[in-house]
This record gives structure tokens, C-alpha cells and sequence, in this order.
């Protein structure tokens, strides 16, 4: 995102594309070659994961200390204020391991907590996000530190602190930076910590502008010295809880706000509890390919995989692209019709098994007409006989962030993270830098299912459903590639819809990873980019399917794949979210 002079060093390799489908692939967002590969949204951390595999780290070293960077370059999507999930390929043990770093909720937690006592009623989204409401305890620490004491060579702490050094150096804004505090400004504005931060003279930075974090630093070094105990049962948990149960309203913010802003309940209990969860994989396989995802509570594998047994079962070989794609969009809202219905935290294993067992699959396909789209919102499976609930999931934007890496002994780490909202809930934690999740708010408010149970209200110490797909894919037990995407609910058809590009419309990766977006998530509409819409709306509106309102961009994504010969082909996005960041150890001639 920001191509700062971290990265002036690195050679990288730009493939020439020619599918009419995909945009021209920018400088920078592919590299080819050998020894390890890394893509980010972000120069910066891009250099700091290939800077570790060029000295002998491996994948998941790399990927802490890029994902330590990101916490201070990409602070609006990533940080140690929130969460996410870590999928990691084991090549010695050939075998797929996974963290769960979601944020949990507190153990005081109950199914009306996004309810108004006072009316009954559900609170606003922004009303919910920007308070202390909406903070769950942080994952993304114990995520960092469980990934390298099990798989890494290096220390968290060395990480903490090469990260330190690029908070207390800056970083240069750039125009993707500027326009997300922009859209944040009046909540910033609420915060003086915030605003002292990111809203220099009570105005967004201009571009160009270096922006350093000294208080990120300071406690970077100080995790780096005492171990995340400091931050789970130390004093800088004490300052987060603080700023939780007491948010640090300005008393002069720089503009109103509509809500008060109101207390959170976190305790020093919940902060101290929290632990990181091992759950296996979700696994599906497609045309001999063993694909690989995240469990409960990120729905991601689950409705991935479940599409993709769909489409195997369809009869797509030898039709058209805008046939493939029809079944991608059907298959993608049936997928999101069972998600609604059956995936949350809770969801027992052998349910999630049999959403991904063919005889599942077979039964949604057979749904699906060749010449005539469904009437969404479809009805849950398997019979289809089940009233629809049309649950419209709001648009999260690109909010979250993805890193793809992969080093010389063929391990692999997909890794998606996220403080929810650009921005989390507002507030940065007073003399310690960093800024706080609002992801509690992607629990439902209230029930979303009819008269069935919603398997994603709230509840004491639960993690709340997640879209965060990333996605490993192997060959014969062996890498072929690796996937992830931030985007709200949109992470689930981004990363479909690369896997399907790349598996089955003849797209090379980055021409899949480039190329236009839709999201059908069963609601009446699609959602898609103009590009999109212009290529294939007009075919697509003519089987049936019906397009809601244009969405600017949809996902961030990263991705590698693995080469004949051991060679490796790292892409990030060539034009969204001002472009990613890719690069290889040793470039190909």
C-alpha cells in the first residue's frame, strides 16, 4: 500500500497479462521466483517478512513480524487490539494446523447485550461500534505468540521489536490512508488520543505526511521485555480495560456525535482467560484438490468449501464464463442461506461435516437451474422445503487485512486480521498507541432465523462468527496455493470466487486475484464492481439475477502459488486498496 523506501531493494518480477477478464497487473504486485515468497497490502511489511526469509526465518517468522509491521502501517485494520485466525502448512509433517485468535466476549455476556434497556430495542450499528460495547478481548497477541513458540525460530519479542523501529521511524501517508480516516473522522474526533494521532490539527493528514507512534513503540518494546503477560494480566491490560469500561471521551471533541458513548464491561478476568483455540481445519476437496480453511467460529471454510462442493457437483465443464458464473453466484447464496441457518461458534462438528459431505452438496446442486437464477433470499438446506430468512448482512468494507507467505522449505501461512471496522470501535488506548476492535458487533443483535435458534447471538465468553477465509489448497499433499482477503462478509465469495477463477475459468492467479468482483451472499441483490457489472451484467440480468448497488471495490487479496521446480508466485492486488505489496527472496531471470 504505501511503496516506501523499505522496499526500493527488492526485485520483483511483473508477469505480462493478456485475459480480457483481468486489469493490467501493476508493478510490484507480482514477484516469481524461489527460496520464499511473501504478499501484504503493504510495502513496508512486505520488506520486514522478506527481510526474516532472507536471513533463514521461516513462513510463520516472517509472517509475525510483517503482521507486527502491519499493526503499525495498517493500524484501522490490524493490530494488537484485535484478532483473527492463523492457517499454517506444516511441510515436514505434511499436515494443515490452524489458530483461532478470534476476540471473545465477556463472561458477563448475554443474548439481549445489544439490546437498549431502555426502549427494547437493538442499537444502531455506529451507536454499538463506538463504545466500549463492542470491544472483545484481543487475540492477535496470543495468536503472534502461540504460531512461534509451536512452528517459529524466532522470538516474538525480536519481532515486537524490528516493528518498534518502524513506529518510532514513521511512515509516509498515502491517499488510501488519508480517505480511511476521512470516513472516520468524526469518530476519531470523539477521542483525544485518537485525534492527537490521526487527525494532526483536527484534520485528516495530508497526504505525504510521516506519521510516527511513539506510545506503539513504547509498548512493542515493553511486551517485547516482560512477554504478553503485560498485556493479558500486566499494566498495559490494565490501560486497555480502562479505556473499556471508562472510554476517554474528549471533552472538547472536534465534532457531535449522535450516540452516547457508553461503558464496556470487560474484566481483568476475561483479559486473563483468554486463550488461543487449535481446531482442526475445515477441509472439502475439488477436482482432486484438498482445500483447507478455518473452523468455527469463522464461517469462512465452512461456506468456501461448501460452495465449491456445490460447483464440483454442478454441470459446468464445458459451459461458458457467464454460465460458470451463474453457478458460482447460486452456489455462493445457497452456501450463505446454511451459514445463516447453522454456523456460529457452537456449531457441532459433525454439522460442519455434513455441510461439507457431497451427498450435501449434491442435494443444494440439484437446486440450481443452468438458464434461470434463483428468487433470493433461498431457503437453507438441505431439502430446501424450510422458509427463507432474508438476513441482509451489512457491507464492512475492506476493513480487515490478509498476508500470504511461504518460505524455502515449502511451509505456508495464510493469515487474515482484523479490528472489524477501519478505525475498531474509535479509540486508541491512551499512551499505548494502539487502537481497540469493535468486533463484538458481528454477533447478531437479534435473531435472525425465524422461529429457529441464530446460531450467532451473543453469549458468556463467546466468539462471534467471523467471515475470515484464509485458505490453503494442496496437490497431492503438497502446496498449490494459498489465499485470504479482508472484506466483511465479502471475504467468503473474494476468495471463492479467486479459487474458482484460477480452477476453472483458466485465469493465471494474478489475473484472478485482478480480476472484477460480485458477491452474492443470498440477498435480492448482488453486489459487485462496475467492471464487473459492465462485463457481465447484462448476460447474468438476462438468466434472472438480479444486481443491487455498485460497490467501488470488493476485498484486498493475497495469494501464492506454488511453480514447477520449487518456484513460487507471490500476488497482491494490483489496484485495490492503493495496490499490495509482493516479492520473492530470489526474483526469476
Amino acid at each position: 500500500m504505501r511503496l516506501l523506501s523499505a522496499l526500493a531493494a527488492v526485485s520483483l518480477t511483473t508477469l505480462s497479462l493478456t485475459a480480457v477478464s483481468a486489469p493490467a497487473v501493476a508493478a510490484g504486485s507480482t514477484a516469481q521466483g524461489y527460496g520464499g515468497a511473501i504478499a501484504t497490502v503493504d510495502a513496508t511489511a512486505t520488506a520486514a517478512g522478506l527481510e526474516v526469509l532472507r536471513r533463514g526465518g521461516n513462513a510463520v517468522d516472517a509472517a509475525v513480524a510483517a503482521a507486527a509491521t502491519l499493526g503499525v502501517t495498517e493500524p484501522f485494520a490490524s493490530g494488537i487490539g484485535g484478532g483473527g485466525f492463523f492457517v499454517y502448512y506444516d511441510a515436514r509433517k505434511r499436515q494443515v494446523f490452524t489458530i483461532d485468535g478470534r476476540e471473545a466476549g465477556p463472561a458477563t455476556m448475554t443474548p439481549d447485550y445489544f439490546v437498549n434497556p431502555g426502549t427494547g430495542q437493538p442499537y444502531g450499528f455506529d451507536e454499538a461500534r463506538v463504545s466500549g460495547l463492542s470491544v472483545g478481548v484481543p487475540g492477535t497477541l496470543a495468536t503472534w505468540e502461540a504460531a512461534s513458540r509451536q512452528w517459529g525460530t524466532r522470538s516474538l519479542g525480536r519481532a515486537l521489536t524490528d516493528a518498534a523501529e518502524v513506529a518510532d521511524r514513521g511512515y509516509a501517508v498515502d491517499a488510501e490512508f488519508r480517505r480511511q480516516v476521512t470516513e472516520n473522522a468524526a469518530a476519531f474526533g470523539q477521542f483525544d488520543a485518537t485525534r492527537a494521532l490521526y487527525l494532526p490539527g483536527g484534520a485528516p493528514p495530508a497526504v505525504g505526511t510521516t506519521i510516527r507512534n511513539p506510545d506503539l513503540a513504547a509498548t512493542y518494546r515493553e511486551i517485547a521485555r516482560k512477554g504478553t503477560a503485560v498485556f493479558y494480566r500486566g499494566a498495559v491490560g490494565a490501560d486497555l480495560l480502562r479505556t473499556v469500561r471508562r472510554p476517554p471521551v474528549s471533552a472538547s471533541p472536534s465534532s457531535p456525535w449522535a450516540y452516547p458513548i457508553r461503558p464496556g464491561v470487560l474484566t481483568a478476568s476475561d483479559l486473563a482467560g483468554y486463550q488461543v483455540r487449535h481446531p482442526a481445519p475445515t477441509r472439502s476437496d475439488y477436482k482432486g484438490l484438498s482445500v483447507y480453511g478455518m473452523s468455527t467460529p469463522s464461517s469462512g471454510g465452512v461456506a468456501v468449501g461448501e460452495a465449491l462442493n456445490i460447483l464440483e457437483a454442478s454441470p459446468i465443464t464445458s459451459a461458458s464464463t457467464v454460465e460458470k458464473l451463474h453457478y458460482y453466484l447460486e452456489a455462493s447464496a445457497l452456501s450463505f442461506a446454511d451459514r445463516g441457518r447453522y454456523v456460529g461458534a457452537y456449531t457441532p462438528q459433525s454439522r460442519l461435516r455434513e455441510l461439507l459431505s457431497d451427498r450435501w452438496a449434491e442435494q443444494r446442486a440439484c437446486q440450481i437451474s443452468p438458464d434461470r437464477a434463483l428468487v433470493k433470499p433461498v431457503a437453507p438446506g438441505p431439502s430446501g422445503c424450510a422458509p427463507a430468512v432474508a438476513r441482509q448482512t451489512p457491507d464492512n468494507g475492506m476493513s480487515t487485512t490478509n498476508l500470504t507467505v511461504a518460505d524455502k522449505w515449502g511451509n505456508v501461512v495464510e493469515y487474515t486480521l482484523t479490528l472489524e471496522q477501519f478505525g475498531g470501535n474509535g479509540m486508541v488506548v491512551p499512551g499505548r498507541g494502539f487502537m481497540l476492535n469493535n468486533e463484538l458487533t458481528d454477533f447478531n443483535f437479534t435473531g435472525t432465523q425465524g422461529a429457529f435458534d441464530d446460531p450467532n447471538l451473543p453469549g458468556p465468553s463467546k466468539r462471534p462468527r467471523s467471515s475470515m477465509s484464509p485458505t490453503i489448497v494442496l496437490k497431492d499433499g503438497k502446496p498449490f496455493l494459498a489465499a485470504g482477503a479482508p472484506g466483511g462478509s465479502t471475504i467468503i465469495t473474494t476468495v471463492l470466487q479467486i479459487l474458482y477463477g484460477r480452477l476453472e475459468l483458466g485465469l493465471t492467479l494474478p489475473q484472478a486475484v485482478a480480476a472484477p468482483r460480485a458477491a452474492q451472499r443470498n440477498t435480492a441483490g448482488i453486489q459487485a464492481e462496475p467492471a464487473f457489472r459492465a462485463t457481465y451484467g447484462p448476460a447474468l440480468t438476462a438468466l434472472g439475477h438480479v444486481f443491487g448497488a455498485d460497490a467501488p471495490e470488493i476485498g484486498a487479496a493475497t495469494a501464492i502459488e506454488f511453480t514447477r521446480k520449487g518456484g513460487q508466485l507471490a500476488v497482491a492486488e494490483p489496484v485495490r486498496r492503493g495496490s499490495g505489496s509482493a516479492a520473492v527472496v530470489r526474483p526469476a531471470r
